[in-house]
């Protein structure tokens, strides 16, 4: 079993140490009542967690945002950056791996400040962790609804709530039917909130002796061309860079000279992209809207949206009124794990997310399952939690 964070007596405690901030712990301790009595009991990871998890997934840019130590057999460690990765590795640790299960979190996360910034590293942090249900459309809008409620409790209530859904992005882009180097660069691009005309921009190239390259690569045949690119590095004596081979260098030539020339990407799906992306509003209104373009544009968006609809009538089950919500085709968290359904709640236009969360089913087998596990969970900023409640308070 996952262990619990609780004291003697049984009641709930916060296990990490902690800002020293009456105020915010208190309400880290409201929070976390709030989870357990609905249903997510609490758990509490190492405060110690392998490095290399982290710095897999988000890049050795991450490297100067993590407290890093290295244990006696050389292992790099870090204090946790966050609690999701923590969560599921014990998970994934416990007997009930693979198991319907659910948790709840809360404690201090560490991440150093920007270089040459000053500032505390430590940040207080509450969530819950939904584990195994395949009843995934239920599980997501219990997600949501706890822990919009749980932050009701602690004194920030009549937060802007907005959602998205990678896994409708996905299912439009399967239709659009563009080549994978273009497809990626519109997820990455959506991904980092990219507007779509920045996403379509052709790359800038260096010099014009490789724009000539990249512009005759893309008037051969795929094959010749990267037998031919594969050839020149061979004639040069190069059999690899940065730990990239031959044939995979050859690959990334391929792959520039497609997105300099717009290769694949017609003025009508570069035009039906804009209008997807461009969708906003009520999750009813955007449902019908996005049903408009799908069949306008012969795209089958109908399991997806089938599966946005009845979402949409989980959330309206639990109380939560839908036209106070706003669905945008564009919005995606920035994190690349995220795999369908996707929210943030603000206290403002201008804030930064209270509340944000979403689903990560593929994320549990790049961490050691064998196979991709359903998963979708929220996260809650104390020190952004605290403002949007004295904020609420002055008003």
């Amino acid at each position: 079993m996952l262990k619990k964070a609780q004291n003697q007596e049984g009641k709930l405690r916060v296990t990490a140490a902690a800002p020293s901030n009456r105020p915010a712990t208190d309400r880290l301790t409201v929070l976390l009542a709030h989870f357990e009595q609905a249903g997510f009991p609490l758990h509490e990871p190492k405060l110690l967690q392998p490095a290399g998890v982290f710095l897999d997934r988000s890049g050795e840019d991450f490297r100067g945002h993590l407290y890093l130590t290295t244990d006696a057999s050389g292992a790099e460690l870090c204090l946790r950056p966050e609690y999701t990765i923590p969560v599921c590795l014990d998970y994934l640790a416990s007997p009930e791996a693979g198991a319907a299960a659910s948790f709840a979190y809360g404690g201090s996360i560490f991440r150093a400040p920007p270089h040459g910034e000053a500032g505390d590293g430590e940040f207080l942090q509450a969530g819950i962790e939904s584990f195994g249900r395949d009843d995934r459309e239920a599980a997501d809008a219990e997600i949501l609804g706890a822990a919009l409620d749980a932050a009701k409790a602690a004194g920030a209530a009549g937060l802007s709530v907005r959602i998205g859904d990678a896994g409708l992005v996905g299912a439009f882009l399967d239709g659009l039917d563009l080549p994978p180097v273009w497809r990626r660069r519109v997820e990455v691009g959506h991904a980092r909130g990219q507007g779509v005309a920045d996403i379509f921009a052709p790359p800038k190239r260096n010099g014009s002796e490789q724009a000539g390259v990249l512009a005759a690569l893309t008037k051969v045949d795929p094959a010749d061309a990267r037998r031919l690119v594969e050839d020149l590095l061979s004639i040069a004596g190069i059999t690899a860079v940065g730990g990239r081979s031959a044939a995979e260098i050859a690959e990334r030539f391929l792959d520039q000279a497609t997105l300099a020339e717009g290769a694949g990407v017609s003025v009508e799906k570069r035009a039906l992209a804009e209008a997807f992306f461009a969708i906003e509003g009520p999750p009813d209104i955007a449902s019908a809207a996005l049903r408009k373009l799908a069949e306008d544009a012969k795209l089958d968006l109908t399991a997806a949206l089938d599966s946005f609809d009845t979402r949409a009538s989980f959330i309206a089950a639990r109380g939560l009124d839908l036209d106070d919500m706003v669905f945008s085709a564009s919005f995606a968290r920035h994190l690349d794990y995220y795999s369908g359904f996707v929210f943030e709640a603000r206290a403002s236009a201008s804030s930064e997310p209270v509340v944000g969360g979403g689903r990560y089913d593929r994320l549990l087998k790049t961490l050691g399952a064998k196979s991709d596990i359903p998963a979708v969970g929220a996260a809650i900023w104390i020190d952004r939690l605290e403002s949007a409640a004295r904020a609420g308070d002055a008003a």
